[in-house]
């Protein structure tokens, strides 16, 4: 996951080239550091824990990207497009099945699919029959390979994984918003600001939208 994230990151990069011809050359002589979780993931508890210790920025916190989680199959699965609503029955979706997700307890996407099931009242049967993984793309890959029937991932994650296809979209009110916020450290350097705003840009808006990523704010240029 980490590999996708470097080349996600760099794809953004490539695009402050577009942006303006000023980029490059300062490039050549600064590092910007980038901190960003494994699949870009939607860890919030870290956003706030900075803001609560004073390492961010405050004023510079933006909510930039949003996502939506998906139940996936293998790509030649004979499930169909399903509804995922109020009743939603997905154990007996899954039959003899495991269903795969990241850790409930402790990832975020996990606790996205739990809070889901449980707000449409499919938790309590489906608990049994789900395999936790570690991250996200553990448990794209498992379904990737037809070793888990179903899986519960984001569907930025899906779209790159040619072997699997989506056969439902939880509602968005079914569990928290799935939020990608950025912001500059306190001891952030121009430059580093310069990328914050490119990342606010059209130019930007354009990668991050390929990638399947809700756009949040309003694009500054």
């Amino acid at each position: 996951m980490l590999d996708r994230t470097l080349k996600f990151l760099a794809a953004v990069a490539l695009g402050i080239g577009l942006a303006s011809p000023l980029i490059p050359a300062l490039a050549q002589d600064k590092t910007i550091t980038v901190f960003a979780a494994a699949s870009m993931k939607n860890d919030l508890d870290w956003m706030d824990y900075g803001a609560q210790h004073k390492l961010i920025k405050d004023d510079t916190r933006i909510n930039l990207l949003g996502n939506r989680l998906v139940l996936i199959a293998p790509k030649d699965s004979k499930i169909g497009n399903v509804t995922i609503a109020p009743g939603f029955d997905l154990a007996k979706l899954v039959g003899d099945g495991r269903i795969v997700t990241a850790d409930v307890r402790a990832v975020p996407v996990g606790k996205y699919a739990k809070a889901a099931l449980e707000k449409l009242g499919a938790w309590a049967a489906a608990e049994p029959k789900f395999a936790m993984t570690e991250n996200v793309r553990a448990a794209l890959t498992l379904v990737a390979r037809g070793e888990a029937p179903l899986g519960i991932v984001y569907e930025t994650d899906a779209k790159v994984e040619p072997n699997v296809k989506i056969v439902g979209t939880f509602p968005p009110d079914s569990h928290p918003p799935i939020v990608y916020p950025a912001a500059l450290t306190v001891n952030a350097k121009p430059e580093a600001a310069r990328y914050l705003a490119f990342l606010r840009s059209g130019a930007a808006k354009a990668v991050f939208e390929a990638y399947g990523f809700t756009f949040l704010v309003r694009p500054t240029s």
